[in-house]
């Protein structure tokens, strides 16, 4: 890939993290999003509002976190964005939010369960919590990568939610489908418990979804 390339890539991330800002995914500064491009990562920066991004403000690091270039320092969470390129070489682009109901869900330890066929767009029957480590750390890094085996996203405990995919956009897109999952299961437990779809059921929508919207 070339300099065009990298600046595509770069406004990509970038658009990402205003729409956290503008649509309120994960409110001020909190969250972050990167972009992977062969073995190097483009961050949002740690402290800097969205709406002051330009495509040169991104941190550039390698996979081992080393700051290869940019005038700020990476977004703190960049050991949990590096050990998840490492662990699943498919991931191109991650969305860390701290949206409203995946937070409370997070908060209380309550995974996602198979309520609804869409849970299935995260790779599996449900989405999983990860245990709580403090923000910024390897030990957050490594309950974020545990959490996600044969996921595409995870609630974290106390914190918020991430979520992978092969571009940007597909991060960003389903870190929305988990806020809305979030909020509807959310307020299917103010009327009680729902009843779950079978595993069986869910496997059918797991492979589904595998293909859903490609062509060819």
């Amino acid at each position: 890939m070339g300099e065009g390339d990298e600046a595509w890539l770069r406004q990509r991330v970038i658009d990402a993290a205003l729409d956290l800002a503008s649509t309120g995914l994960s409110p001020q500064m909190s969250g972050n999003v990167s972009a992977r491009m062969g073995e190097r990562v483009f961050i949002t920066p740690s402290g800097v509002a969205y709406t002051d991004l330009m495509p040169g403000d991104l941190s550039e690091i390698a996979l081992d976190g080393r700051v290869l270039s940019g005038p700020f320092p990476p977004s703190s969470e960049w050991h949990m964005h590096c050990a998840i390129y490492e662990a699943f070489p498919e991931a191109g682009g991650i969305v860390h939010a701290h949206s409203d109901f995946a937070t409370v869900l997070a908060v209380m330890k309550r995974e996602i369960p198979p309520f609804h066929y869409m849970v299935a767009v995260a790779g599996g029957k449900d989405i999983r919590v990860a245990p709580y480590a403090t923000f910024g750390t390897e030990e957050l890094a490594r309950n974020a990568v545990t959490a996600l085996e044969g996921r595409r996203a995870c609630l974290l405990a106390h914190h918020g939610q991430i979520a992978f995919g092969p571009t940007v956009e597909d991060a960003l897109h389903l870190a929305h489908e988990v806020e809305t999952l979030s909020a509807q299961y959310w307020r299917a437990l103010q009327l009680g418990e729902p009843d779950l779809l079978p595993d069986e059921e869910m496997a059918v929508n797991v492979e589904k979804f595998r293909n859903y919207g490609r062509k060819g």
